[in-house]
């Protein structure tokens, strides 16, 4: 493209909603505070068309300067990620070559791994022999924030995604940039399951893997109804599960899944959550529940 093309996609998408931008990125709207939003850099929050970032005391304005910040992406770059991602189809550049990926994992940063371990097991209540087999398999790991990172794996257990725990004070989760939920998924192996249960996040999978052991345990990242690659697993025979959370979200969508298929099962927790049952009764020392 030349100068003038540059400036006229720019100038397209700087405009762009900044809520938008930040749920490609896999961030999380605060709850109580709607002008606050939790990224992979420290939370920030959103006046119309200007950002600030109260962790690093860093502010811009406009979606481009937001991009740049969130997905460490120069100019060149963060208007090119934009216009793919959100221009009509005829106003787009030529799309990238084949086999080019837009996701963008965090590194590893073994010097982390403690502060997560800790986390996952102290503040969790997750087993550490468990925590460390899948750090072994690499489906799980430390970023250079101090944050667990859960790997969305694929076919050929290709990464392509990977969801993001704060395990730092600043307690946040959101997705790596670029990540496709519908693709492949977090799951706890178990080559022999015959049961699936759906999570919503990595950590209730590994929760209710400690519950229900033989099971094979997957998070969704999110209630959704129709993963993509659920029925390739009812095609398996598998028997399966809805786990999501026992709120009105999770009941919602949970029946959105059973009327598209009806094969699918509910399995509501007795708590909130699974991580929520798992702490519960390490500290009570009650032993699992089977499925009902």
């Amino acid at each position: 493209m030349n100068f003038a093309q540059i400036r006229d996609r720019a100038a397209r998408v700087r405009r762009l909603p900044l809520p938008e931008v930040l749920l490609l990125v896999g961030a999380q709207r605060d709850r109580y505070d709607q002008a606050k939003w939790h990224t992979s850099k420290g939370s920030l929050s959103i006046y119309g068309m200007k950002f600030m970032n109260w962790k690093e005391q860093f502010g811009g304005g406009g979606a481009i300067d937001l991009t740049m910040h969130l997905c460490d992406f120069d100019f060149l770059a963060a208007v090119a990620w934009l216009d793919r991602h959100f221009l009509p189809a005829e106003n787009r550049q030529p799309a990238p070559p084949p086999g080019r990926s837009n996701l963008i994992l965090p590194p590893q940063e073994p010097r982390c791994l403690p502060g997560i371990i800790r986390y996952l097991v102290q503040e969790r209540s997750l087993d550490v022999a468990l925590i460390q087999s899948l750090l072994e398999s690499s489906r799980l790991y430390a970023d250079p924030r101090g944050n667990a990172v859960f790997l969305l794996l694929g076919k050929e257990n290709r990464p392509v995604g990977a969801e993001l725990r704060g395990a730092t004070p600043a307690r946040w989760r959101g997705m790596a940039p670029g990540s496709r939920k519908d693709l492949g998924y977090f799951s706890v192996p178990a080559p022999t399951a015959t049961t699936v249960i759906l999570c919503e996040s990595a950590i209730d999978a590994i929760s209710c893997c400690l519950l229900l052991p033989g099971c094979l345990c997957i998070s969704t990242s999110g209630a959704r109804p129709n993963p993509s690659w659920l029925p390739f697993l009812l095609q398996q025979g598998l028997a399966i599960y809805c786990g999501f959370d026992a709120d009105l979200t999770g009941d919602n969508l949970a029946y959105q899944m059973i009327r598209l298929y009806p094969e699918v099962k509910r399995l509501r927790p007795s708590h909130h959550d699974w991580n929520d049952i798992l702490t519960f009764q390490q500290r009570r020392s009650l032993p699992p529940q089977p499925i009902t």
